[in-house]
């Protein structure tokens, strides 16, 4: 079993920046590839980022390219997402998730491939 908390949401004008962490606990974590999602209410989750278990390869929605920016440390067992230029349409909220890989370089968009996931955390940009 694989515990996720995230932390760093906030409220956050047009412009700025905020960076979120998720912190992990249970199962080796350097075993996960992982993935942040958000969902605006009534709305599906939306892949953002993901990053492989190795944290060598990266990838992210066209709608955060140049912007977001998503990495490991896995000796703290902790992934981030660094999000710069925000804009009010980032507003939701944003949640961590984590799926184990065979290879160090795999990587997945597809939210239904996560097994955890976390609570998630309430990130509002204002216009």
């Amino acid at each position: 079993q694989v515990q996720l908390i995230e932390s760093g949401g906030g409220l956050v004008q047009a412009g700025g920046s905020l960076r979120l962490s998720c912190a992990t606990s249970g199962r080796a974590f350097s075993s996960y590839a992982m993935g942040w999602f958000r969902q605006v209410a009534g709305k599906g989750r939306e892949f953002v980022a993901a990053i492989s278990k190795s944290g060598g390869r990266t990838t992210y929605a066209d709608s955060v390219k140049g912007r977001f920016t998503i990495s490991r440390d896995n000796a703290k067992s902790t992934v981030y997402l660094q999000m710069n230029s925000l804009k009010p349409e980032d507003t939701a909220v944003y949640s961590c998730a984590a799926v184990l890989t065979l290879r160090s370089e795999d990587i997945s968009t597809d939210r239904n491939d996560y097994n955890y996931w976390g609570q998630g955390t309430q990130v509002t940009v204002s216009s």
